[in-house]
């Protein structure tokens, strides 16, 4: 984990303006030294000067504790540095001082302006050192010389600081720019991993949906035909055995049917991960993709129930004791997979409804094929007010028409449902043909 901002001011543990005990020792070691030279050179500037020396000293040792403030003053520094260079001190200052100057984030012409000015005064001073030098006869060198020695000298204290200073500056912004980078990187991640949860949470709660839907197609309509089937075989099973042995064949023959279907959409959900060895962790972002393909690859996969089979639908309502009369409108024509195998569940869901809610009633199925699109109609009669299916007490769950409609609406269909005026029931649906 990288720290900016906020982080790096609660990171902070050394005394003032450091940021930490190393730099705060650091620069007291720098002021001390400053301190000592300064001092040492007040002396020479008392006698020049014609002053006490203690107060040489004290003035040198005033001057070189700036030193001190150097990181959080940079140009104070400097220019005291400037101030003290007639008086020949503060050499390590003015260094010390440049180059913080250059490191710092202070604009470019400040620092150029300031480095100028340091080094014209550097110029100056060691211009007349040099000369006052030969005048003694300290050095022995021409007086041609003495512009080469001063520019020498003053390039040679104040060039070296400088681009060091601009190079750690260049560097020390660069870092930050990458720590700043890489803090904004993991913020992304962050929040492309909520994200991924979040989209895995509701890929997860589709695929239970549609899980759900497909559970109840398949299995709702065959146990009621077998409930309904077993109702009447037990009213006729001592007054006609013939038809009681006819009825127990149909309840057999559901069943088998159910268990059929169950396991071909089982055999579906669990495709692809046979031969497969779990792993220990799953990425996040990997769990909505795999529903979503689950989701797809049971679609694609299934062979599931198409608009040929209608007439066998209505068949085994019919052999149920429903009066139930199928009309077809239009050129019969295949369709995709996806919306035959609606339309098919849409008829077969609202088939079981009459025989739950309406039993005996006539129903009239309605299949419209037209040039873009599908459309059926399902509606019941009001149900015979006495009616021997009426034993089979089919129990609801109130998932059937919620069912349907997410199926249409799914390939942008329009699904409606409601009773009708004479006191029946009516379920429409128009699917897109393509």
């Amino acid at each position: 984990m990288t720290t900016t901002g906020e982080d790096h001011a609660a990171a902070r543990t050394g005394p003032w303006w450091w940021a930490r005990w190393r730099t705060a020792l650091l620069d007291m070691g720098l002021a001390f030294v400053s301190v000592m030279e300064c001092a040492n050179e007040g002396i020479d500037f008392a006698k020049d000067a014609g002053i006490p020396t203690a107060a040489g000293v004290v003035f040198g040792a005033l001057a070189g504790s700036a030193l001190l403030v150097r990181r959080k003053w940079p140009i104070a520094v400097v220019l005291v540095s400037i101030a003290i260079t007639p008086a020949q001190m503060g050499y390590l200052m003015g260094i010390v001082g440049l180059y913080t100057l250059a490191a710092s984030e202070l604009p470019r012409r400040i620092i150029g302006s300031l480095a100028g000015m340091s080094f014209v005064g550097m110029l100056i001073v060691m211009f007349v050192r040099v000369r006052q030098s030969m005048e003694t006869g300290e050095s022995d060198l021409g007086s041609w010389s003495v512009p080469f020695a001063a520019i020498a000298i003053s390039i040679g204290l104040t060039a070296p600081p400088l681009l060091l200073g601009l190079y750690v500056g260049a560097r020390r912004r660069l870092m930050e720019s990458l720590r700043e980078r890489a803090d904004s990187l993991e913020r992304e991640l962050q929040l492309l991993a909520e994200r991924a949860e979040e989209r895995a949470e509701w890929a997860r709660n589709e695929e239970r949906t549609r899980i759900a839907r497909e559970m109840h197609d398949v299995v709702a309509h065959r146990v009621s035909l077998m409930v309904v089937h077993a109702a009447a075989l037990q009213a006729v099973a001592r007054k006609d055995p013939e038809k009681a042995v006819k009825n127990a064949a149909l309840v057999g023959d559901m069943g088998r049917q159910a268990l059929t279907e169950l396991r071909e959409m089982l055999g579906v959900l669990r495709s692809g991960d046979g031969g497969r060895v779990r792993q220990a962790a799953v990425p996040l972002a990997a769990v909505g993709a795999a529903a979503a393909a689950a989701a797809s690859r049971a679609v694609d996969e299934a062979e599931g129930p198409c608009l040929s089979e209608l007439e066998e639908l209505i068949g085994q309502s019919a052999a149920a004791g429903m009066v139930v009369d199928l009309t077809v409108d239009g050129e019969v024509r295949s369709y995709a997979g996806e919306v035959e195998q609606t339309a098919y569940r849409v008829v077969q869901e609202a088939l079981t409804n009459v025989h739950k809610h309406a039993a005996g009633a006539k129903t009239h199925v309605r299949l419209a094929h037209r040039g873009s699109e599908i459309a059926m109609q399902v509606e019941n009669e009001p149900p015979p007010e006495v009616s021997s299916a009426s034993s089979a007490r089919l129990p609801s769950g109130g998932n059937g028409l919620v069912g349907m409609k997410e199926r249409v609406v799914a390939l942008g269909g329009v699904f409606v449902s409601g009773p009708t005026d004479a006191g029946g029931f009516r379920v429409s649906a128009v699917i897109p043909a393509s």
